[in-house]
Parts: structure tokens; C-alpha cells; sequence
């Protein structure tokens, strides 16, 4: 009894040793072309922000707006007190009245041989004048009070009612309500993105929303040496919970015209002193099991190693788990 049961653990543990040296996953892989995933972490921005200033000093008497308050597009954010405006723009238009009376006695004249033409060439020149500095009195009355150029929300308020306003001075700065992801890539990376393509966009307090790459620049940052693109989020997907500044999750796929085979990470046995990796896959006529062969790589990432192919490649059979097992009990 006890040589039989000595000779049945024998035979159970080689037939367990034998089982682990045939245990392989194996694969078929076609030869595709390789896409690649872009994943980088950008900040939400708005897309168009806008500095807005008085053409004319004055001081500020209205101020419907504040930091944070949005508005409708041609709403009065802002205004002066116009009384001087005004006078000078009444005392113009009497000036210009003034002058077309002028040019009216002198035609007159002109037909009874009163007055010459150089009277009259005179008299033209102070209407121009006088029409001139009567369309920028208007124009500047017209500065004096700051409708919106569009609907948004104000960013920053950089003044108070009541205070003096100096021309071109920043009053109010806004934002239009449309958001954008800022992501910085590398040279390679937006040589394979373009203009319109659509990507994946990750939000902490909504989720995964499409976006588009709107903006691709022609000129690196010069501090960081990386190109800004700008993805533009879709109008339908904006929410009070966006921040300027809040993190986003991108992923944009590319694809480019190279062609590959995709192999789990798991299927590279080794890559050799020229840079190519071995993995074990059955030989072309199918018969002669599995071997070693090796090919150049295209890329390696965290879960695949992509293989230099051809459009006309045949599949390969790999062994892509377990290869090891192969190795010590195959053929």
C-alpha cells in the first residue's frame, strides 16, 4: 500500500508539472491601425473675456452690474453723468446750424454777384468742420454709457459709484458664457490633433461631456515651450457648478496611417540588444508550433506593445499570457 500510494503522488505531481507547462492564453491579432490616446489634465476658462472702458472722463452714476452678476446682451451695465456731454453736443449742433445758414446767405449772394467763391469754399469748410465735431460729441456721448456686446457674467469691477473715470481706464471686465479647456501638449502630440475634432472631456461634478478642439496654435508658449489648444464644451452642457480655473480630465484619440499589431504588455517576452521584442507566435505554415520571432516596435504604453505591420500583413497566433509555462514544456 505504501509503494502504490508513493507511486500515485509521484505520477499526480508530474502530471501537475506537466499541466502548468502547457498552461497559455493565446491570442489572434490582425494587423489595424494604430490610434493613439492623448490623455492630459487641462483648466476650465472662458472662452472670450472682454476689458470695458469709458471713451470720456466723467463721473460714474450708474452701475447696474456687480462681480459674478450676469446680463443680456445690450443691457446698460454702466453710464456717466453726460450733462457736460450733452451741452457740448447741443452747443456743436448750434455751431453746424450756425454754418449752414451761412453757406445758405452766401449762395445767395453768390446769384446776385454779392460774394465770391472763395467766400463760399469758405464757408463749406466751417460746415465740414462744424458736421465733424458734431458726429464725435455724439459719438462720445454715446461712450459715455457701456451696453453690453453680448450676454455674460462680470468678472471684475474695478470701480465705485461716484468716482471720477479716465478715458480708456478698465471699468468693468466680463466674460462671455461659453467655456473652454486649455491643455498643453508637446510638439508630436499636436502634430496628430486637428481643428473640429471632438474629444472626451472630464468634469468632476458632471461627468464625461464631448467637446471640440477649437484653437491650435501656430507658436509654442515661450515659458513652457508647449502648445496651449484650446477645447470649446458645448453650450447645452454649461452649469452654475464651472469655475474658471477648476481641473478637467481630456482624452483625444488620434489616428494615424501606420500600421500595426496590438499585443497585451503581458505577450513581450523580452526586447533584444537591437531594440526589437521577441514574443512567441506560431509560425506561418501553422504546423511547426510555436517560436520565437521578433519585430520592431512602434510603441509601448502601460497596457500594450504595438508592433510594426503592414495594410497586407497576415494575423498572427500569439501566446499572450503564459508563454513562460510554453517554454519550459513546448516543443
Amino acid at each position: 500500500m505504501k509503494l502504490f500510494a508513493l507511486v500515485f503522488t509521484f505520477l499526480l505531481i508530474s502530471m501537475s508539472k506537466l499541466a502548468l507547462a502547457q498552461s497559455y492564453d493565446t491570442e489572434v491579432v490582425s494587423a489595424e491601425l494604430y490610434i493613439d490616446t492623448i490623455e492630459r489634465t487641462g483648466k476650465l476658462d472662458y472662452k472670450r473675456s472682454l476689458g470695458l472702458a469709458f471713451k470720456s472722463s466723467g463721473y460714474l452714476t450708474l452701475l447696474s452690474v456687480d462681480e459674478g452678476q450676469k446680463f443680456k446682451k445690450g443691457q446698460l451695465l454702466a453710464s456717466l453723468d453726460i450733462t457736460e456731454l450733452k451741452e457740448r453736443k447741443n452747443s456743436l449742433y448750434a455751431q453746424l446750424t450756425q454754418a449752414k445758414r451761412e453757406v445758405k446767405r452766401i449762395t445767395q449772394l453768390m446769384d446776385k454777384k454779392l460774394a465770391s467763391e472763395r467766400e463760399m469754399d469758405t464757408a463749406i469748410t466751417r460746415v465740414e468742420i462744424a458736421q465733424a465735431d458734431y458726429q464725435v460729441s455724439s459719438y462720445n456721448l454715446k461712450k459715455a454709457q457701456i451696453y453690453a456686446p453680448f450676454s455674460g457674467v462680470v468678472l471684475s469691477r474695478n470701480t465705485e459709484l461716484g468716482e471720477l473715470q479716465s478715458p480708456g481706464e478698465e471699468a468693468l471686465k466680463i466674460a462671455k458664457l461659453e467655456w473652454i479647456v486649455k491643455v498643453a501638449l508637446t510638439g508630436q502630440e499636436v502634430s496628430e490633433v486637428r481643428l473640429n475634432q471632438k474629444v472626451s472631456v472630464s468634469l468632476s461634478h458632471m461627468g464625461i461631456v464631448e467637446g471640440v478642439i477649437s484653437k491650435i496654435p501656430a507658436m509654442a508658449s515661450a515659458s513652457s515651450n508647449l502648445f496651449i489648444i484650446e477645447v470649446l464644451l458645448p453650450k447645452s452642457n454649461i452649469t452654475a457648478g464651472m469655475i474658471a480655473g477648476q481641473l478637467a480630465g481630456v482624452s483625444i484619440a488620434s489616428e494615424s496611417d501606420k500600421y500595426v499589431y496590438r499585443l497585451p504588455i503581458a505577450a513581450l517576452v523580452a526586447v533584444d540588444d537591437s531594440g526589437k521584442a521577441i514574443v512567441i507566435a506560431q509560425s506561418q505554415d501553422n504546423n511547426s508550433g510555436y517560436k520565437q520571432h521578433s519585430f520592431e516596435v512602434f510603441q509601448i504604453d502601460n497596457d500594450y506593445v504595438y508592433l510594426k505591420a503592414d495594410r497586407n500583413d497576415q494575423p498572427l497566433k500569439i501566446i499572450t499570457k503564459g508563454w513562460q509555462n510554453y517554454s519550459v514544456g513546448g516543443n
